[in-house]
Formats: C-alpha cells, sequence, structure tokens
C-alpha cells in the first residue's frame, strides 16, 4: 500500500516514513505544499498524511484543491493545530481524520488502515476470501486455520489483490503499491513474489491474465 507523506519537519518525517515503512506502507516524502501538490498530480496513492503549516503552499490549500479536483483519496491531517475549531476547519474541508501531534505510531497505523478499510467499502477488520483469513492490523494470515507465513511485499500483494477481488491489476499498479520513490525494484520482484504465494497457498489462487496482470477471481 503505497502512501504520501507532506510533512516539512525533517526528524519527524524520518520517524514517520521508516515507522511505516516496518509496518508494510510504501511511502513517499516531500517537505513542502508544492512537491505534494506535484506528487499527487502525477502519482496515485491509497491514503494522504498532511502536515497543515507547510513551506510554499498551506495544507488545508492542498486539500481543497484537492477535493476541488474530485480526488477522493482518504486524507489524515497530522499537526500542532489542536483547537476545536482547527479540527472542524480541517475536517470541513474535507479530511477524513485528525490527528495532533505529538502522537503514538500505533495510533497512527491504526488510524490508515481505517481510513484504507473504509475506501475499499470493507467494513471488517479482517478479509476473508474461501479458506482464508487476512489480517492487516497483525500483518497474519490463516488457511483452514492454519497460519500461514509470508513476506511483507507478499502480504502486500495479497492484501492488494483481496481487496480488488475480480479486478485484474498490472504489475506496474503492484509495483506502485510495493515500492517507494527510493526503494529499488528489480525487473521480476513482481513475479517472484506471485510465484511463493501460488507456493504457500496453491497454483489456482491467483491467476494470470496474460498480457494485462494478475487477478484473483470472485466466487461463485
Amino acid at each position: 500500500m503505497r502512501l504520501l507523506l507532506i510533512e516539512d519537519d525533517v526528524p519527524l518525517g524520518n520517524g514517520i516514513q521508516n515507522g511505516l515503512k516496518q509496518a508494510n506502507y510504501a511511502v513517499d516524502w516531500v517537505t513542502d505544499g508544492k512537491a505534494g501538490e506535484h506528487a499527487l498530480k502525477v502519482e496515485e496513492y491509497e491514503a494522504l498524511i498532511l502536515d497543515l503549516t507547510l513551506p510554499k503552499i498551506d495544507g488545508l490549500q492542498i486539500l481543497r484543491d484537492l477535493r476541488k479536483r474530485g480526488n477522493q483519496i482518504p486524507v489524515l491531517i497530522l499537526t500542532a493545530r489542536d483547537s476545536i475549531s482547527d479540527k472542524v476547519l480541517g475536517l470541513d474541508s474535507g479530511a477524513d481524520d485528525y490527528l495532533v501531534k505529538p502522537f503514538d505510531l500505533d495510533e497512527l497505523n491504526a488510524r490508515l488502515r481505517a481510513l484504507c478499510r473504509r475506501q475499499t467499502g470493507r467494513i471488517s477488520p479482517y478479509i476473508e476470501y474461501a479458506n482464508l483469513r487476512l489480517e492487516p492490523a497483525t500483518h497474519t494470515l490463516m488457511q483452514d486455520e492454519k497460519s500461514i507465513v509470508l513476506s511483507h511485499r507478499e502480504f502486500s500483494i495479497l492484501q492488494t489483490l483481496l481487496e480488488n477481488v475480480g479486478k485484474v491489476l498490472s504489475r506496474s499498479y503492484l509495483e506502485d503499491s510495493l515500492y517507494g520513490w527510493n526503494d529499488l525494484i528489480e525487473s521480476n520482484a513482481v513475479e517472484v513474489h506471485i510465484h511463493h504465494l501460488r507456493k504457500k497457498l496453491g497454483k489456482e489462487l491467483i491467476r494470470t491474465i496474460r498480457g494485462i496482470g494478475y487477478v484473483i477471481p470472485k466466487l461463485s
């Protein structure tokens, strides 16, 4: 899952980016509003973490422009502005959630999971498909009540496919969900991860649509 972080506090931004990477996210991080606006126009993200007090373009202006363009990406405001009026203004400008600094990284993770869950239309904190039960919060996968160990990127690919059952996802789409700007991408990384998932979960779970991508079919 790929996120954009717009935060001008460098030590804080480093901490958030590193913490979220450990939690299985791909995170692109910029330190001013202008760079953030550009990233939002040229890349696709599952969620945006947005500071309000930014150089060049204010966070609220980024948020308002984003919603004017019809972009429905989930937005979590992360700021030191803790008054009720500031929270109301942020939420009324189009934010989905609001977290005041200082904060706990576990709470940030939980709020991001909730935002992304609602974005996909999923109510439950876990995903069930046939004999599989995937729990993003604990990074666990059960198959017929047996625990299956997956690498972080195997887990991410499986989660992305399960959140899009019936949709064919291209290799480039899956790569974008796995890797941020500074991550090294091997040419056949997605194919290797898909191969490992098939070995662990069965060959029929993930189907290859030649020349297009991969899909987990809808259950009949």
